[in-house]
């Protein structure tokens, strides 16, 4: 990764009393090392990738504490690391993307959950739940129900997270029990800070030792007949112990009613921000949290304490129950406690809120304004929920009416250069060919192909599943299906899971394999197969995609017996080799592995080259495409090709042209897709290439002189 994090890892120095400012996920990090972990370990995704990436970039500081930091290659793995605190007194903590992350890795956590713990453990994981999610719309509370896990939802505020953080390891430890702890994109994204904290070397660590292994015990292993009697233990002792702790360190919050106490709302620690710009809205809370009504916040949502809830509830007329997402876990739990307690409290929750999707400001609005209105119509009757529906609608329509036509939806798409966008070009001209083919797609970048104007895709299954997902489409379909994964997904589940069940099977298909060095779609981490720092230097300015250890050699050592390695920019020798893949004769797994380097990276990585260069006064080249107007025809046909965001439209100067013509934006940054399509699809040949030269050499100059002279303009 090209992206440093220096002044990120400089607060993770911060000691007693030193204050910090910053972002929520940074704040976890710094947490996490006040607790004293021995190790840290997980998966990269949003929102909870920058803790990974600090902490790898922070290594030789990480290093100096004891604390062992280790990338893990899917989330499986992360989840495994925890079991060095089931035999052993360490802490360790992993972190993940979810609810996608929490599925791959369920399997280790069930049996991790099992036989319990010797030390504490601590799962973090980025709840991309909401409007701004790129996963599917589930929660990761089921899991902590399933496999009886305590889970953590905090405030939205750093003194919050990071309290939490240290209060789970001493949960963990208490009850014998993993810990997990959701934080959702604002809450890693939060401004704040907080009084920090001596870092706390581990007792055991990297540097200091234990001259022995564990000694065996049985007990401490997932396996029958003792997995009978951890189920009880999980739902005896280690429950008792913990909502033993939640009640006596006062992990729940109570924020009692300045007036209307006959009711009360309970919610989500992670909704509270929310809620109270809904109540302040509503008249009833002020700017800094003083509130008319008494809210019950629960920090810790699994599992729920019973003299907790009945004590909240017990002069209360009613309760409103605010939680995100379905089915309603926490309403549920609620309601049975109530109900063996004998409580007359009437209980609501998705009878006035939304059974699904995100809890936004005005989504709580709407719901507890109509609660009051049914159990405190004294207060519900005179709100001014309706003037604030009002007020936003005004908003949207002066919006409208400032704008002179509807802007249409713009959906994501690949950067400008991105060395994946040329394959879907490639596979456009071979479907012209060949006709349609089944897409399998896969998460990664490459999913933007999803998206106008590539429009591909028949399915998305999971990160690296592209290949298993259409193995029985391969057994009732005339050409052999198509899928397409990134290196990052290959690595992380596509290996085996679609490609040594594929040759296990003796089943057609062919899979596409984008190398671009990095899981790019996750901020460009680095990965087995990744560059070196050596290689990358070598490379200077020319693609940096190929490490020591390299796909092309594990797709051999498995048996792979069809590969081709084509480089993503050339656009007709891509076609071909589809086209090839498609008609051969080989009736088997056929991949195609599409090299070329994230240009993300690329751009980090040569643009301090190039300044070095400049300042040095050394001669620099690089290349500028561009579109003679004048040729151009106006059929736009190169951008439906390729869908370059450089690559857009404008009004001809020319007055005898009436349709605009393409046009070349300075965002271009000379991936020389826009030729290779023309070239490949036989477009009109508009494209000029020119290459722009800095500290131009003698010769370079006369070249021009030479140029000027006899054509009168210079000639791109």
């Amino acid at each position: 990764m090209e992206v440093s994090f220096a002044k990120e890892i400089e607060k993770l120095k911060l000691g007693q009393g030193d204050q910090f400012h910053g972002e929520g996920i940074l704040a976890v990090t710094k947490a996490l090392l006040q607790s004293g972990v021995s190790y840290v370990g997980g998966y990269q995704g949003s929102p909870v990738s920058h803790l990974i990436d600090v902490m790898v970039q922070a290594a030789p500081q990480m290093r100096e504490l004891g604390v062992h930091v280790e990338a893990c290659t899917n989330e499986a793995a992360a989840a495994a690391m925890l079991g060095a605190s089931i035999m052993y007194p360490v802490r360790g903590a992993v972190a993940w993307k979810s609810i996608v992350g929490t599925n791959v890795a369920s399997d280790a956590l069930a049996n991790l959950a099992s036989p319990g713990l010797m030390g504490g453990a601590l799962i973090i994981v980025g709840e991309d739940f909401g409007e701004g999610s790129s996963v599917i719309q589930e929660r990761s509370h089921a899991y902590a129900m399933k496999s009886t896990l305590w889970l953590m939802d905090p405030r939205p505020n750093l003194p919050s997270i990071v309290n939490a953080v240290e209060k789970s390891f001493e949960l963990s430890e208490a009850s014998n029990t993993p810990v997990m702890m959701e934080l959702r994109i604002r809450a890693c994204h939060v401004q704040g800070s907080f009084t920090a904290k001596d870092n706390i070397a581990p007792a055991i660590s990297m540097t200091q030792v234990l001259a022995e292994p564990a000694p065996h015990d049985y007990e401490r292993l997932a396996h029958p007949p003792v997995t009978f009697g951890h189920e009880r233990k999980k739902s005896g002792a280690r429950m008792q112990a913990a909502r033993a702790f939640i009640r006596e360190n006062a992990l729940n919050e109570v924020f009692e009613g300045q007036t209307h106490k006959d009711v009360g709302l309970i919610v989500q620690g992670g909704l509270y921000n929310a809620l109270l710009r809904a109540l302040a809205e509503l008249g009833l809370a002020d700017e800094s949290g003083n509130c008319d009504i008494p809210i019950m916040v629960l920090n810790v949502v699994y599992p729920l304490v019973p003299d907790e809830i009945l004590g909240f509830a017990a002069d209360k007329r009613a309760v409103l129950v605010l939680e995100e997402g379905q089915p309603e876990y926490i309403e549920n739990e609620v309601g049975t406690i109530l109900r063996r307690g004998k409580s007359r409290t009437i209980l609501a929750g998705k009878d006035i809120l939304p059974m699904a999707g995100e809890y936004t400001a005005q989504v709580m609005l709407d719901g507890t304004a109509a609660f009051l209105r049914q159990h405190l119509p004294a207060v519900g009757n005179i709100l001014t929920d309706g003037q604030y529906r009002d007020e936003v609608q005004a908003l949207i329509d002066q919006t409208a009416s400032l704008l002179r036509n509807p802007v249409p939806p713009r959906p994501p798409g690949f950067c400008t250069g991105c060395p994946e966008r040329p394959f879907f070009t490639a596979l456009k001209l071979t479907e012209r060919e060949i006709g349609k083919v089944h897409y399998s797609a896969d998460i990664g970048c490459h999913a933007f192909a999803t998206f106008a104007p590539f429009n591909f895709g028949n399915s998305i299954l999971g990160y690296g599943m592209s290949l298993a997902s259409n193995a029985s489409v391969a057994s009732f379909q005339a050409k052999p299906p198509l899928a397409v994964m990134g290196d990052g997904g290959f690595w992380h589940n596509g290996l085996l899971t679609g490609v040594t069940s594929r040759l296990l099977n003796g089943g057609d298909g062919v899979l596409v394999i984008m190398k671009n060095g990095y899981t790019s779609a996750t901020g460009t981490q680095e990965i087995i197969s990744s560059p070196d720092p050596a290689m990358k230097l070598k490379a200077a300015e020319k693609s940096a995609t190929q490490g020591e250890r390299t796909i092309e050699d594990a797709l051999q050592g498995v048996g792979v017996k069809w590969q081709r390695t084509v480089h993503t920019y050339g656009v007709a020798k891509m076609r071909d080799t589809l086209l090839e893949a498609f008609a051969s004769p080989f009736k088997g797994l056929k991949v195609i592995v599409a090299e070329g380097e994230c240009q993300l990276e690329r751009q980090r990585r040569i643009k301090p080259i190039r300044a070095k260069a400049l300042a040095a006064g050394e001669r620099v080249e690089r290349l500028r495409f561009g579109i003679d107007e004048d040729t151009c025809t106006g059929d736009h046909s190169c951008i439906r090709l390729s869908g370059c965001p450089t690559l857009t439209v404008k009004t001809a100067t020319d007055p005898l042209k009436t349709d605009p013509v393409a046009h070349v934006t300075n965002g271009c940054v000379g991936c020389g897709l826009c030729g290779e399509v023309a070239h490949a699809a036989t477009l009109c040949p508009s494209f000029w290439r020119a290459q722009l030269i800095s500290n131009p050499s003698w010769w370079d100059r006369a070249k021009a002189w030479m140029n000027t002279t006899l054509n009168g303009v210079p000639q791109p």
